[in-house]
């Protein structure tokens, strides 16, 4: 692995130990998301995913009307159907049947080691029970913005038990009511006390004015996304640790287990001498007072390696809480 921010953000996270994980999206050289599995050429999944990509940028990833309450809830309410109807028994001819009819033969999938279309995501749920005991998949955060749907969850034996098993993010695009393009982030659930002694969990919600759903216009939403992403932008591309005083609650709420509530830890890495090469958010969503970033080196193509996903709660322009899963085996 190359120097880069996963090995150098660990700094702070456990108090200036060793290389690991990012304070707010961790990532590698190689990054934890590549395109596999499938060759796209001159299908009609390619040619959304194509002019999807060319907008990345501009629209956060997104092509589709971000105002369009609408479609998003059915959008959501398609993706959400994988988890309730399929991952229960990815084997059972219902759950073939409900994968097929939501995921495009020739959907696009960006993780290591997965395969495209709707034979990937059954042999991906088919993989977790095979990992986790009595595995069952409960929500804990979800977003539909434009044709982006985001998924937060915990892949776990005890859905009481929110400090076992692993932690999930995945990320779909949907288009007339099929799955054309996901991404998937996951990591293991870290168990023990926490050398940072942040008791977290990796998915609670803790802020107290936190937003109630549907309580925030589609326009308040843009512009909460529009926040995050600058703050995102101007502290790991510009590198610009001011941003912190600005955009952030000096006691946000922290749920990785190895890092510390509060702005202290970011503040003192930024302020040493440790160098990372820049990234920027690339695909954001946002939903309620949650925004979704997934990240890039800068400059990278839209088919190069996502680094990792944070959500960040946003209140009254400032950054109050912060999730975040960073997969631990790179994709090459």
């Amino acid at each position: 692995m190359t120097t880069n921010r996963r090995s150098l953000m660990l700094v702070t996270r456990v108090a200036a130990a060793a290389a690991g994980v990012a304070i707010l999206a961790g990532c590698s050289a190689a990054g934890p998301s590549s395109a596999t599995g499938t060759d796209t050429s001159g299908s009609t999944t390619a040619a959304v995913v194509e002019a999807a990509a060319a907008g990345t940028v501009a629209n956060g990833g997104t092509g589709a009307d971000r105002s369009d309450s609408t479609t998003e809830a059915a959008n959501q309410k398609i993706v959400l159907s994988l988890f309730t109807d399929v991952f229960a028994d990815p084997s059972s001819a219902s759950s073939i049947a409900a994968a097929n009819k939501i995921v495009a033969s020739d959907a696009v999938v960006h993780g290591a080691g997965l395969t495209a279309g709707p034979g990937g995501l059954l042999a991906q749920f088919t993989a977790a029970h095979t990992r986790v005991a009595n595995a069952q998949a409960v929500v804990k955060h979800v977003a539909a913005d434009g044709d982006l749907v985001a998924v937060h969850w915990q892949l776990a034996s005890d859905p009481a038990d929110e400090r076992t098993g692993e932690a999930a993010v995945d990320l779909f695009r949907v288009t007339d009511g099929k799955v054309v393009e996901r991404w998937s982030f996951s990591q293991a659930i870290a168990t023990g006390t926490p050398a940072s002694g942040n008791t977290n969990t990796m998915f609670s919600d803790l802020y107290a004015n936190a937003a109630k759903p549907g309580s925030l216009s589609e326009a308040q939403e843009e512009s909460n996304r529009n926040f995050a992403v600058g703050a995102y932008n101007t502290l790991f591309r510009d590198q610009d640790a001011s941003v912190l005083d600005r955009s952030f609650d000096p006691n946000y709420l922290q749920h990785n287990p190895v890092a510390p509530n509060g702005t202290a830890a970011l503040k003192g890495f930024f302020s040493g001498s440790g160098q990372f090469p820049p990234q920027e958010a690339t695909i954001s969503l946002s939903d309620g007072d949650l925004v979704w970033i997934f990240s890039q080196s800068v400059g990278a193509k839209a088919s190069d390696p996502f680094l990792a996903a944070d959500i960040f709660r946003v209140d009254d322009n400032l950054i109050r809480e912060h999730w975040d899963v960073v997969p631990a085996t790179p994709a090459s």
